[in-house]
């Protein structure tokens, strides 16, 4: 369920990305704030339609800590040379 939220959300960003996109050639936007106001527009449009549909973008937990993820990794690998027989081919 987690997954299939953060699923959700990336795409329906990608998506306010790309209405921001569209506009933005189309009216021919060449102003950063003008660009800016578009894609917060944008996002709030589809924010609302998520919430419209059930979907709660903030009941997706926050992401696991970078520097966590970094030392989790880094104690795995050490693992691992020490523990080459244990590595799957």
């Amino acid at each position: 369920m987690k997954n299939d939220l953060a699923r959700v959300l990336v795409k329906a960003k990608d998506f306010a990305t790309e209405i921001t996109i569209y506009n933005a050639r189309e009216q021919a936007m060449s102003q950063e704030h003008q660009i800016s106001q578009e894609h917060v527009t944008n996002n709030e449009a589809v924010h609302q339609t998520l919430l419209s549909q059930g979907i709660r973008p903030e009941s997706l937990p926050p992401a696991e800590d970078v520097k966590k993820v970094e030392r989790r990794l880094a104690s795995d690998e050490k693992k691992a040379l020490k523990n080459p027989d244990g590595l799957e081919e």
